[in-house]
């Protein structure tokens, strides 16, 4: 059964408004980086580079989530992410909830659609990391 409720469609913002967020990050870590290249352009496909973006978005998402359980987006949306015990995530869980989400993004987002057909909204990086969003009211 299909538990499409204001609660995904809050998820679901939450992801836009980090993914926006991200961006400007990511942004602003390759314009500090140029000048260190010193060519001036990176190549496409360069290996290290979508390694250091890859670095960067972890702890745009691990540090949020072990200091305050929540990114700016899910605070937005008034969602907080914790592990199966009601608490805040410690790094190794942060990690593996991390990781977990690029296979969900990996999976062409089916991952995140997961959470449409689970009572609780876990998504697959939720299922595999021990961990679940909840109202932050």
């Amino acid at each position: 059964m299909i538990y499409p409720d204001r609660f995904f469609f809050r998820y679901i913002g939450s992801l836009l408004y980090d993914g926006m967020l991200l961006f400007s990050v990511l942004f602003i870590a390759t314009f500090l980086l140029l000048p260190l290249i010193g060519t001036g352009a990176i190549e496409s496909g360069n290996p290290i580079y979508t390694l250091f973006l890859l670095i960067i978005s972890y702890f745009y998402f691990c540090w949020q989530w072990v200091t305050g359980g929540q990114t700016l987006g899910m605070k937005s949306w008034k969602l907080i992410v914790v592990n199966e015990q009601q608490q805040k995530l410690n790094w190794k869980r942060a990690s593996i909830r991390f990781l977990a989400s690029l296979i969900s993004c990996a999976l062409f987002g089916l991952g995140f659609l997961i959470g449409l057909f689970n009572k609780q909204h876990k998504t697959l990086h939720d299922l595999l990391s021990k961990t679940q969003l909840v109202d932050s009211h």
